[in-house]
Order: C-alpha cells, then sequence, then structure tokens
C-alpha cells in the first residue's frame, strides 16, 4: 500500500508580499507536478496534513481551479484541517469553510479529530488517524493529539496532525511539542504539519514522525531561502519505507522570495515578543500568550466584531511568532 503525504499548501489567489514570481500560478504547477507523481509512483491514497488554504472563506473561483485538480489526482484524499481552514481555530466551524465546501462536494475526506478509518487493499489493513488544528493541540493535553491507540488486527497505524510537533526545543513563546514525549504513540507513523520548515523523517524506538514542510514558501525567513518544497512517499508492505522527494518545478529561494521587507518585519515582531514576554513577566508566559488571544477573542465579541476581523488578528499574531521563531532559530 503506497501513499503521498505534502501539507500546508496555502492556497490563495494574491501575491504574498515575499513573492516575486505569480503564486497562484506557482502553486497550481505544484499541484499538477503532485498529480504527475501520483499517477508515476501508482499511489493508492493521498494524505494531506492541513492548510489547505490561506484563509477558510477564500474566493470560489479559486477553490474551483484547485478542486479541478485535485479530482485528477483519481485517488482517495484524506486530510485534517489546519489553523488557517476554520474560524478562530475552531474545527467546528469547518461546515462554514471552503474546507468543508470541498468535503461536501466528495473530493476530500476530512478526518475527524480522534476518529479513524480503516484502508484495505492486497490483504494489509492500515488504521488512519487524524486530528485537525485547535488552540489547545500543543497545550497541556497535547497526548490527546498526538498519541493513539493502535487497533488490534492492523498491520500499520498512521496517525495525521496538524501541530507544532518538532525534533528539538524550539525558542520560548511558541507552543510546541517533542517527538521524545510522544514516543509511546501506537502510530507507527505520525505525519505533522504546519511547521513549514518541516524536519524530514526521524525515527524513534520503531516509530516513524514525518514532515516534509510546506510546498508552499510564503515568508522570506532564511529557511525558507535555501529550502525546496517536498513530498513523502510512503510504502507499507513488509516494512516500512519513506521517501523524501524534491519538487522539480518549485525554483530555488533567490528566484521567487525577496528579503527586502524582511528586516522591517523581524523588528517589529521583536517588539511584539518583547511584549509577550512583558507581559509573561507576571505571570506564567505560556498562560500569558493564551490570555492574549483569549482577549483578542473577548473584545471581538463585545465589541460586535466581524469574524473575518477577528481571525485576521490571531493569524497575524501566529504567522509573526512562528517567523520571528523560525528566523531567530535559524540565525
Amino acid at each position: 500500500m503506497k501513499f503521498l503525504f505534502f501539507t500546508d499548501s496555502h492556497i490563495r489567489g494574491t501575491n504574498p508580499r515575499s513573492r516575486t514570481d505569480d503564486y497562484y500560478s506557482a502553486l497550481k504547477t505544484k499541484f499538477n507536478e503532485i498529480g504527475e507523481l501520483i499517477s508515476k509512483l501508482q499511489v493508492d491514497y493521498v494524505l494531506h496534513g492541513g492548510d489547505w488554504f490561506d484563509r477558510p472563506d477564500i474566493s470560489p473561483s479559486i477553490v474551483r481551479e484547485f478542486a479541478i485538480i485535485i479530482r485528477k489526482f483519481n485517488r482517495p484524499v484524506y486530510t485534517v484541517a489546519g489553523n488557517h481552514d476554520i474560524f478562530g481555530h475552531n474545527p467546528d466551524t469547518l461546515s462554514r469553510t471552503m474546507l468543508g465546501l470541498l468535503e461536501g462536494a466528495e473530493v476530500i475526506s476530512v478526518i475527524r479529530s480522534g476518529k479513524s478509518v480503516i484502508l484495505e487493499k492486497d490483504g494489509k489493513r492500515v488504521q488512519l488517524y487524524g486530528n485537525s488544528y485547535d488552540f489547545d493541540i500543543d497545550g497541556e493535553n497535547f497526548r490527546s493529539y498526538y498519541v493513539v491507540d493502535k487497533e488490534p488486527g492492523t498491520d500499520y497505524c498512521i496517525n495525521m496532525v496538524h501541530g507544532m510537533l518538532l525534533p528539538r526545543r524550539f525558542i520560548e513563546g511558541i507552543k510546541y511539542t517533542l517527538i521524545e514525549d510522544i514516543a509511546d504513540t501506537g502510530a507507527d507513523i505520525t505525519l505533522a504539519g504546519h511547521y513549514h520548515t518541516g524536519f524530514g523523517i526521524k525515527k524513534v524506538d520503531e516509530k516513524y514522525f514525518v514532515n516534509p514542510g510546506s510546498i508552499a514558501r510564503i515568508s522570506a525567513i532564511k529557511s525558507e531561502m535555501t529550502r525546496i518544497p517536498e513530498v513523502a512517499v510512503i510504502e507499507l508492505d513488509e516494512t516500512v519505507d519513506i521517501q523524501m522527494i524534491k519538487l522539480q518545478t518549485a525554483l530555488p529561494g533567490e528566484q521567487v522570495l525577496n528579503r527586502e521587507h524582511i528586516e522591517a518585519e523581524y523588528d517589529r515582531t521583536l517588539k511584539l515578543n518583547q511584549f509577550f514576554r512583558s507581559v509573561g513577566a507576571v505571570r506564567d508566559y505560556e498562560q500569558a500568550r493564551i490570555d492574549i488571544n483569549r482577549i483578542i477573542e473577548e473584545i471581538a465579541s463585545s465589541e460586535g466584531l466581524e469574524d473575518n476581523v477577528r481571525l485576521e488578528t490571531i493569524r497575524r499574531l501566529e504567522l509573526a511568532r512562528q517567523n520571528f521563531s523560525e528566523e531567530e532559530v535559524n540565525d
């Protein structure tokens, strides 16, 4: 049984500020290349780690173009929802999103958090779990998302999660989960999205942890300048075989990314993180970060602000924190 896994496509119709090419066209080209790989490698199932879209209410005309390409995969597509796919980091809003529309049109299948499906072929039985993003995924209850039970009688178990799973410690202020803290999971393979840089393939005690990184490069941070987007191909037979394949249509970072504004953005983000730290000086830092997001929710509710305003505010905070963290780590 063979799977192709990719993640964080961040479909949008406009160009990110850091892109110098036509982002929309480049992304369609990558999707078409993925479709060719699916056919060439005789993949049985396609898996996506979430954040199909850059926002949950993207233009229907854009969704239509990508839905046509996804249908041409001509394979079952299973996914979880990323934080950009849903409103307010709430998976219960899926039915109001464009990802929910794709599910309703049976273009893709969204695995509900904590649920699983059984896939069978050539005498092999694979249990596929899914856990979409929500605010607590990398919080105190992280194990409830990352640690799953393997059903008796299954040959392999895969858990697909849209969360900040990392192989090593990160910097202060970003919620994350370490691979070493979930190594006792019943899943033979844990597939992760969300962290755009990715970490490739890590093996711990015969368990595999995989994040090929985002197929989209939105930011011009240093790690994105040198990274070529990849997909993971997983073959399950008597043994597990996982290979990373770089997308041939993805151009080098210096040809599509511009760092002209990155220093100014970095300075603004540094000030934002300094503000978080000043709040955390009198309280637990992680709790302070949680409270800031809750404050945004409360202000939006009391002032009668629309969902898209609240969503965009939270989205910008999360993106700023992640970009700052990745830039700082790679310095």
